[in-house]
């Protein structure tokens, strides 16, 4: 690359801008070219046409004369804007005319920066070829209530979100509301990446595998989810509970991580508690989406009934359960403001109603530094996790209900008695 430069007397970034708008043009041309037709009913711009646009507008911006980009995207218009009006009786579509300008102005990008202009050409590309996936996404996947739910999301997630204002406040215990919206959002995103799973992969697989990935986010909050679901459509109840299940493993999961992470003796001396409780916790969610394929697979319609009238949004919901998830947060630091952690463990457990993982952090970094041993740190594993199982209970029961609890919270129950006895066995063999 230097010795082009040197060569024609240019810069190196010049030369890259230049190579990178007539990669653009060729890769956008190379696209349309293949859906431009033959004979006199052809498109009107192809290969070299998007060629020749991406580097008109690289060399306009190139030369830095004053006004010269705004001039050649008016000529650019005016000749898409021609063919357009030549065209337009047996193709009233705006695409190829709208792209070609698209391509001069990416030609423009990539002078000033080809890092951005090149990924915004392959973008282009690709929008431009699934023309045909994204108009049957359009027309015959989404559903109304769907994109009605998913513009509600964004609209909450980028304009609502950044409104709300950061500052503690004390009324809520030191909280802020834009914690508490965030929160509401993290349970509106988790219904719908467990709607999204429900329409790709089917309610059995579909709700399992959301669980266990929105796990890695926040367990109670996908229990939230789930039970939420599973009260709004009976019919998947079971599937649901796996999806819940599933997540719980993925708390076992993250508890192994972190110690893996941070404290790495201590992880080997608990992997067998958290191993355990992987495989418990998953074989149940296993055993539970499987139950739920053979009673309720051939009952299940998805997107019917309520599912369908409502979208898969749940947004008093969702607004309920962030409130009594903040609930527990501002009884956490009462607790602690009024009456103090007498102790390790008391630490451990008045935090862990919250959130198990931030205490198991915690423990983690007191064993690293030779503060605690690594029994304890099983122990306090242990206590983070069973506490925070109440508050899922809890949270289980008040979004699904007591016909989905009853099946949450043995499952919740089963692996954490067995991972105890387990750490009791180790404890003694070891004494």
């Amino acid at each position: 690359m230097s010795g082009l430069s040197s060569a024609f007397g240019v810069s190196g970034e010049l030369v890259t801008g230049l190579l990178a708008a007539l990669g653009s043009g060729l890769l956008i041309g190379l696209e349309r070219e293949r859906h431009k037709g033959r004979g006199q009913f052809r498109e009107p711009a192809g290969l070299r046409t998007f060629t020749l646009a991406a580097l008109a507008g690289a060399l306009a911006q190139s030369l830095a004369a004053p006004g010269l980009v705004a001039v050649g995207a008016l000529a650019v218009t005016a000749l898409a804007a021609i063919a357009y009006a030549r065209s337009s009786r047996r193709d009233p579509g705006l695409t190829t005319e709208i792209a070609l300008l698209v391509t001069y102005l990416i030609g423009v990008l990539c002078i000033q920066a080809p890092l951005l202009g090149a990924p915004a050409a392959v973008v282009m590309t690709a929008l431009l070829a699934a023309r045909s996936r994204l108009h049957r996404f359009a027309t015959s996947v989404l559903r109304e209530e769907e994109l009605h739910d998913g513009l509600l999301l964004g609209a909450l997630a980028l304009v609502v979100l950044p409104l709300m204002p950061t500052e503690p406040l004390p009324w809520l215990a030191g909280m802020k509301a834009h914690s508490l919206m965030g929160l509401m959002l993290l349970l509106l995103a988790l219904q719908a990446v467990g709607h999204a799973a429900l329409r790709v992969a089917g309610p059995q697989a579909g709700l399992a595998l959301s669980g266990l990935l929105s796990g890695l986010v926040s367990s109670t909050a996908t229990i939230a989810a789930m039970g939420t679901r599973s009260r709004a459509e009976p019919q998947l109840r079971l599937a649901c509970t796996a999806g819940a299940v599933m997540s719980t493993a993925a708390t076992w999961l993250q508890a192994q991580a972190m110690l893996l992470a941070l404290a790495p003796q201590a992880a080997m001396a608990a992997l067998p508690v958290t191993g355990l409780g992987i495989v418990l916790a998953g074989g149940l969610g296993l055993l539970l989406a499987h139950q739920s394929r053979r009673r309720e697979g051939s009952q299940t319609s998805i997107g019917s009934a309520d599912g369908e009238r409502r979208g898969p949004l749940r947004l008093r919901e969702a607004l309920i359960l962030a409130l009594m998830l903040s609930a527990v947060t501002i009884a956490v630091s009462w607790a602690r403001e009024h009456f103090g952690a007498s102790g390790l463990y008391g630490a451990v457990a008045i935090a862990s109603f919250a959130d198990a993982h931030s205490p198991i952090a915690s423990l983690a970094g007191l064993q690293a530094s030779g503060q605690i041993s690594r029994g304890q740190v099983l122990v306090g594993m242990l206590l983070a996790i069973g506490c925070n199982s109440l508050t899922r209970g809890l949270t289980a029961w008040l979004s699904g209900g007591w016909a989905f609890a009853r099946l949450v919270i043995p499952t919740l129950l089963l692996p954490l008695l067995l991972c105890g006895g387990l750490t009791w066995l180790l404890a003694t063999l070891q004494a």
